[in-house]
């Protein structure tokens, strides 16, 4: 009859378990889209002071688009262009790529230069509009210059459509005139160092941060490299675009999570063998903790969404502690022997798991308080996994270990164990704590920080070789440092930009803004009026007319110069023409590259070369609505604020789990179940200063951890001792298997390729050792009366 209730609530956990993992089968697989996020920037948090900052960031991040930036290296300038035709060919055939351009289709130079006629006498360079402003200036001496220029493959207006040459001027100031990539046999080239680069840009057709089409565009472009390189010797490929970043991070992700997911798994497997020494406890282990991370992962989907890399290896990490709370059933059951009754056995360790988990728990939900979605996803993560797998202990284990247990734990481990318990409990134990306290100090005086962006992105070093290259040929590929210009209006922005453009001219910066193409209409106005002078003897009438007289001075002058009159007429006749707005310069094509530069009430101006933050900020200084936006130094900074809030919020951690001691052990005792963990944390952060590391926000993230596990086996030990007095040593022993695993898993961060993920497992490697070795401090010594 008692095992009717204990098989109910099994069935019916059973059941929820296989409709979460046919939902989270779902989530995964079942709707074309994966849910595993791979795009860096998505796990930063906000940091810039307005919503127009942020969206800033992310539309220059997003610059390059669903693309592929290629190019194509070789000394031989025909083995450079036949490569680049090949490769385009290669990928084009392949439907991962909405379209490949390598080489130009036909293009007539009047599509680029006929826009801009209507508005050719709002257009002007600031020399031109400088020269007309100065008084001498010589109409017939400039169109003699003009006639006599040399006339070249450069993209041009007729000589009839601008006989003073004002439009030529100000088409070559245009982005795609200033790159260093020039029409050359069909295809944009570039020449340096006896080297010849050709461009090749493949659109994806699909999400760069979608996994399927990420390994299919990366298997294609492999292949077609391949092939190239073997066909023309000496070709040398580079590559940009947030595909590459995202398929690194997600390779480096796959890499931390077999090495943390698999080592883990097999070393937990032998341990679990040799302290029980049967295969019924290992499967029992790995079940209870599958269903904590399948309903983690769906927890985590369900609430974000999606499911970020960091969460993901941090999930490979999560097994070594959620396996727990079936060890300290196993144990529990183990040391039962012949008496074992499952209900029971669930009596027994229900105070210390429920505690247990209460701590965790809390760590984990300090976690999901800061504003941060990759240590959020990972604290909603750990948080549901961590409940299902304490639940599964209550409401499943208990149908699946009817019986007693085949043998008890291992006498090596447990001999090992009480050993051990001998020697870190008494009085010896609170005297060596005292004097590795003091050891500690020198350590603690040793410590740094580093808040730098680098501990959470960091790309491979040839990759960020090959962009800078690239954006310097090529002038493809953004960047993080930029102005942000500001304005209630357009208007106002495109004045404000137009300052700042003025003081990087005059200071010889090149840059890239919507203002050098799109000028405001106050800049326009004064456009207009320099050409009047040549046009209306200095002004024009407010119907933006000038008189016939005036006109024919201007006819006779284009006519003194050598003009044809026709050609003089027509040019006359189409003075003052009209300005160029915002809708118009959204409608060129030519444009369409340059409209993420754009915000309606903001814009972007990127600096061109090597332009350090510090003078970007004197550029910016004094100029209204301008300001320099430096994403690296705005995460940098906001983890510096975070590292010094972690420190309040683990001073607040320790206080709430002290008082959850006091109320179940009263104040000696939960002085004497809180000590193992807080030195466990005191000797940290002592080791990491001895170490030379510094100190950064994910250490004290981890430190959260080693407090609520840490006390986790404080706790085991307390709650344990008294049901295992018939076997000296079993409780501890059971505390030392759960500190194995957990090191098996946490401490295999440590060798993760993300930094940040390698400062977390050295700190929980570190913290879970030391706790789990000063954790018989919380009980009485097996030779003396509990404290």
């Amino acid at each position: 009859m008692k095992a009717q209730p204990t098989t109910l609530r099994a069935v019916l956990f059973a059941a929820a378990s296989l409709l979460v993992s046919a939902l989270g089968a779902w989530l995964l697989f079942g709707r074309g889209a994966s849910p595993l996020q791979t795009d860096l920037l998505a796990m930063l948090p906000a940091t810039e002071r307005n919503a127009l900052a942020e969206d800033a960031v992310e539309r220059l991040s997003r610059a390059s688009g669903d693309r592929m930036i290629l190019l194509v290296a070789n000394k031989d300038d025909d083995a450079a262009k036949d490569a680049a035709r090949d490769l385009g060919a290669a990928l084009g055939k392949d439907k991962v790529f909405a379209h490949v351009l390598a080489e130009l289709p036909p293009f007539d130079m009047e599509q680029l230069v006929n826009p801009f006629l209507p508005y050719r006498f709002h257009l002007l360079t600031r020399d031109d509009r400088d020269a007309l402003s100065a008084p001498g200036f010589n109409a017939v001496d400039t169109l003699k210059r003009r006639l006599n220029e040399p006339f070249g493959a450069t993209v041009g207006p007729k000589l009839g459509d601008d006989p003073f040459g004002w439009l030529q001027h100000w088409l070559d100031r245009q982005p795609w005139n200033r790159s260093t990539l020039v029409p050359e046999d069909d295809l944009l080239t570039a020449h340096r160092d006896d080297t010849s680069y050709v461009l090749v840009v493949a659109t994806l057709d699909g999400s760069s941060y979608d996994d399927g089409v990420q390994r299919r565009a990366l298997a294609a472009l492999d292949a077609a490299e391949h092939e190239v390189t073997a066909k023309h010797p000496g070709t040398q490929l580079m590559r940009t675009g947030a595909i590459f970043y995202a398929a690194s991070a997600r390779a480096g992700a796959e890499r931390d999570t077999h090495v943390v997911g698999i080592t883990s798994t097999i070393g937990i497997a032998i341990l679990l063998l040799f302290v029980f020494r049967s295969l019924r406890p290992l499967g029992i282990a790995f079940l209870s903790t599958a269903l904590g991370v399948v309903g983690a992962t769906v927890a985590t989907i369900l609430v974000f969404g999606q499911l970020h890399l960091l969460t993901l290896v941090f999930g490979a990490a999560l097994l070594g502690e959620a396996v727990d709370y079936s060890i300290q059933y196993l144990c529990a059951r183990a040391n039962a022997g012949p008496t074992w009754e499952p209900l029971r056995g669930v009596r027994q360790v229900r105070p210390a798991l429920l505690l247990a988990l209460a701590t965790s728990l809390l760590g984990y939900a300090l976690l999901a308080l800061v504003p941060f979605p990759a240590l959020r996803q990972m604290a909603v993560f750990a948080i549901a996994g961590m409940a299902v797998a304490c639940a599964s202990v209550f409401w499943l284990l208990p149908a699946l270990l009817r019986k007693p247990a085949h043998a008890p734990l291992a006498t090596p481990f447990v001999r090992v164990a009480l050993a051990w318990q001998r020697v870190a409990s008494g009085r010896r134990a609170f005297l060596v704590i005292g004097v590795l306290v003091l050891a500690a100090i020198p350590g603690w005086l040793k410590l740094g920080h580093d808040d730098d962006i680098h501990l959470l992105i960091s790309p491979p070093a040839s990759l960020e070789a090959q962009t800078n290259q690239i954006r310097d040929i090529a002038g493809y590929g953004g960047g993080s440092q930029f102005w942000l210009v500001e304005g209630d209006t357009p208007e106002a922005v495109l004045q404000h930009e137009e300052a700042l453009a003025d003081r990087l001219e005059a200071e010889g910066i090149a840059w890239t803004g919507v203002s050098g193409m799109l000028p405001s209409q106050k800049r326009q106005a004064a456009n207009a009026a320099a050409v009047a002078h040549v046009f209306c003897g200095g002004a024009l009438a407010r119907d933006g007319s000038c008189g016939t007289a005036d006109r024919a001075q201007a006819r006779s002058h284009m006519v003194a110069a050598g003009f044809k009159e026709a050609t003089a007429d027509q040019y006359i006749a189409s003075f003052p023409g009209k300005p160029f707005t915002l809708d118009d310069w959204k409608r060129v094509p030519a444009y369409m590259p340059f409209q993420y530069l754009w915000m309606d009430k903001g814009s972007i101006v990127v600096p061109q070369g090597d332009v350090d933050v510090a003078r970007m900020r004197a550029m910016a200084e004094g100029l209204p609505g301008v300001s320099v936006i430096d994403k690296p130094a705005s995460i940098s900074t906001l983890f510096g604020e975070y590292r010094g809030f972690a420190s309040v919020w683990l001073g607040a951690a320790m206080l709430l789990v002290a008082a959850a001691f006091a109320w179940r052990y009263g104040r000696k005792g939960a002085l004497r179940v809180l000590l193992p963990p807080l030195a466990g944390i005191v000797f940290s952060v002592a080791a990491l200063g001895y170490l030379g590391q510094p100190l950064t926000l994910f250490h004290l993230m981890a430190l959260m951890l080693v407090l609520g596990v840490g006390a986790n086996y404080a706790v085991f030990l307390r709650e344990g001792e008294p049901h295992s007095a018939h076997t000296p040593g079993a409780a501890y022993a059971g505390v030392l298997l759960s500190a194995v695993t957990a090191l098996l898993s946490f401490g295999l961060l440590a060798l993760s390729t993300m930094p940040a993920l390698q400062h977390f497992g050295l700190t929980l490697l570190l913290g879970i050792g030391f706790t789990a070795l000063l954790a018989p401090v919380s009980a009485p010594s097996p030779a003396g009366p509990q404290a």
